[in-house]
């Protein structure tokens, strides 16, 4: 146990897949499965296209964004990076973010996957344990999340899961435009879909840390 970053201790398990906090030696690894590929060649589901620039600028701008993201970690803001693995092998990463969350009860959820494990079922997975991360571990009333209108992937996790629409705002795309759907997910909704199989593992100091 970490004596003074409980975010290093933080893990979310599911049957099939384990999310860990991002540490120094987690970052290592996420880095070197971003090298094997995230998207196609013809195909930008970021709004900033971190995934296309060449290596090892890459993998110096992940470790900033995860050093930044300890750094700025406060209980009025806060952004937590997690490794998505399974049976220790890294398969993605996602991310529970939020302002102000002990008053607005909202967090935003995001991630990725490896494109060797797309499209068998990790993706739902991941999502459903950063919402119970969101809604039964730090009791956020609602969770929000985006894609871009042909992400075709992203937007069937979002639907799976009972998401309601909240508007399309046009965007940035890299040196494009775009337009970005926005999804809610209300606690009342989740709380019909609530999963008993999801472990939340040393949640108590997590909560002290960020305010909760």
């Amino acid at each position: 146990m970490h004596p003074y970053w409980p975010l290093f201790d933080l893990e979310i398990r599911t049957p099939t897949i384990t999310m860990r906090y991002i540490d120094d030696d987690l970052a290592v690894r996420v880095c070197d499965l971003m090298q094997s590929g995230i998207h196609a060649s013809n195909f930008m589901p970021f709004g900033i296209p971190w995934s296309v620039v060449p290596s090892p600028e890459r993998e110096y701008d992940a470790h900033r964004y995860y050093w930044r993201s300890r750094a700025e970690t406060r209980p009025e803001s806060w952004h937590l990076p997690v490794a998505v693995l399974r049976d220790g092998e890294v398969l993605g990463a996602g991310s529970l973010g939020a302002n102000d969350f002990a008053l607005l009860r909202t967090a935003e959820t995001g991630s990725w996957l490896g494109q060797a494990f797309q499209g068998q079922g990790y993706g739902k997975e991941l999502r459903s344990a950063l919402l119970h991360l969101a809604f039964a571990g730090f009791g956020a009333a609602e969770c929000t999340t985006a894609a871009w209108s042909d992400n075709e992937r992203s937007l069937g996790v979002t639907r799976h899961w009972g998401y309601e629409p909240n508007g399309v705002v046009r965007g940035r795309r890299g040196d494009d435009t775009g337009d970005l759907l926005k999804f809610r997910l209300l606690r009342e909704r989740w709380e019909t879909i609530r999963r008993d199989d999801i472990e939340l593992v040393n949640l108590d100091p997590v909560r002290t840390f960020l305010g909760l």
